[in-house]
């Protein structure tokens, strides 16, 4: 089933999408996940949520969302210090270890010579990688919703566009009726003044009439 809402936003919606976009910021989530959690609870369009955030409701909470970006570099500044206080040295850190100089090269390599840090095991190595595939995943996820992003507000342009055309057609179409009904009252105008008129001098011609000695007389006027 579709979403479709034409009905105005009321302040309980708008309360809801502020509050949902502000705990998807501390939380590190993307606000276009805010705008679709939103909008199954709304009934309404992900386009729909994010246009009414930017359009109206952003600039209300600047401060509330800055203070929601200083929670979330501060809770990812905890994890990593967490992670470093691990004993267990992470697989970057050996790889970014100083290169070891010519006269440091034993002269005779025997099975008792480490060539990697003994410190470095497989869990390492494997927490390493599934890192590096979770990072690359949240990025080509961030690329997939802006690129979802570019098509809606493709699509809103055109139906924009589309909606200036019509209302254009019927401004000229309007201004054409007022043109019509303009020429159509002086039409009639001139006509009622026409008709007024002739009345008149039938009114006004005097009637005649002849006595016995062949005489013209006004009988009436």
């Amino acid at each position: 089933m579709s979403k479709v809402r034409q009905d105005a936003w009321s302040h309980e919606d708008d309360v809801l999408l502020a509050e949902t976009v502000l705990h998807f910021i501390r939380e590190g989530n993307t606000q276009l996940k805010a705008f679709d959690e939103v909008g199954d609870k709304l009934n309404r369009t992900s386009a729909a949520c994010g246009f009414r955030w930017n359009a109206e409701i952003r600039q209300q909470y600047e401060q509330a969302i800055a203070v929601a970006k200083k929670q979330r570099k501060e809770k990812k500044r905890a994890i990593t210090t967490n992670k470093k206080s691990n004993p267990t040295r992470s697989l970057l850190s050996v790889l970014h270890q100083p290169t070891i100089s010519y006269e440091e090269v034993p002269t005779e390599i025997t099975p008792a010579t480490p060539l990697i840090a003994p410190t470095l095991t497989m869990d390492d190595v494997i927490s390493f990688l599934q890192t590096m595939q979770n990072e690359h995943a949240s990025t080509q996820q961030l690329y997939e919703e802006n690129m979802v992003l570019k098509q809606e507000n493709k699509k809103l342009k055109q139906e924009y566009e589309q909606l200036q055309h019509r209302y254009a057609m019927l401004t000229e179409q309007q201004n054409g009726i007022q043109e019509d009904y303009e020429a159509l009252m002086k039409i009639m105008d001139r006509a009622r003044k026409l008709v007024l008129f002739e009345d008149n001098e039938d009114r006004m011609a005097p009637i005649f009439k002849m006595d016995k000695n062949g005489n013209l007389e006004i009988v009436s006027n």
